[in-house]
């Protein structure tokens, strides 16, 4: 955990998820903010045998690592951030809720929702009847998925100047 503040977003297969990602790549470049790229990976049926279950684990886990690489390197090339991805093994809402537990210094998770006739996405969809994510409350913030990059880079910079930056590294708060 660091003393920056996190901007979360939640890394699948989605269309839409390029959007939520670059979106949140902008805030952390004008912010100063974290990124952090969390993909979790769902738990393998167990197999008849031991051997196939753990090779099924193993080929889920490269499989998230090379996707959470993948779009590391265009959140990178796109907006010159560096994501931190994080990995874990389970259901996808308990290991939300934990990370927003343990790591406090996530104030903003980024979604996007979906632009079809299919209805936002099951993320989107569960957060409007649920309680939010978790104990501790994190602002939620849904991209639309039909906006193009033009659209979003506009809609991110405005938002960007009204979050809190960090002080520059050296600088003394009690002088204010």
């Amino acid at each position: 955990m660091s003393d920056r503040y996190a901007c979360l977003v939640i890394a699948d297969e989605s269309e839409e998820f390029p959007d939520a990602l670059i979106y949140a790549g902008l805030l952390c470049k004008n912010t100063g903010w974290r990124l952090i790229m969390l993909r979790v990976i769902e738990p393998a049926d167990p197999a008849p045998w031991a051997s196939i279950t753990d090779e099924m684990r193993r080929q889920a886990q490269d499989d998230a690592e090379s996707l959470t690489q993948r779009f590391a390197a265009e959140v990178w090339a796109e907006c010159g951030v560096t994501a931190e991805p994080v990995l874990r093994e389970g259901d996808l809402k308990p290991e939300l809720r934990k990370l927003l537990e343990r790591d406090t210094s996530i104030k903003l998770v980024v979604l996007a929702s979906a632009a079809g006739p299919g209805g936002p996405g099951p993320l989107v969809a569960q957060l409007g009847k649920a309680a939010g994510l978790g104990p501790r409350p994190v602002p939620v913030l849904v991209v639309p998925g039909a906006l193009s990059r033009e659209e979003i880079r506009k809609l991110a910079l405005p938002l960007a100047e009204s979050l809190p930056h960090p002080a520059p590294p050296g600088a003394d708060d009690s002088s204010a």
